[in-house]
């Protein structure tokens, strides 16, 4: 199987603005991981919805995945108090 491009909404960048720059490094990890197995098993699927929350530390990661062009595209990244919406 191929791997999965992994790309970020510029939205994104604003989110990571106000994280610590030793916890975004721990952070953008997870979704280079996610290169070779979009839906491992510790990510959750959102009801309602078609994306994945992954949990990195304190933070979550929200993203959404295309199988049909192999992408996956992270959507929002913030503490765990954030409502995703």
């Amino acid at each position: 199987m191929e791997p999965y491009k992994t790309i970020f909404k510029q939205s994104v960048s604003k989110d990571l603005r106000n994280i610590p720059k030793k916890d975004v490094e721990r952070i953008l990890s997870a979704p280079r991981s996610l290169a070779k197995n979009p839906r491992p098993p510790q990510s959750k699927k959102l009801s309602g919805q078609e994306k994945y929350r992954l949990r990195q530390g304190g933070y979550r990661i929200l993203y959404s995945i295309e199988d049909n062009q192999l992408i996956v595209c992270v959507v929002k990244v913030g503490n765990r108090r954030v409502a995703y919406r």
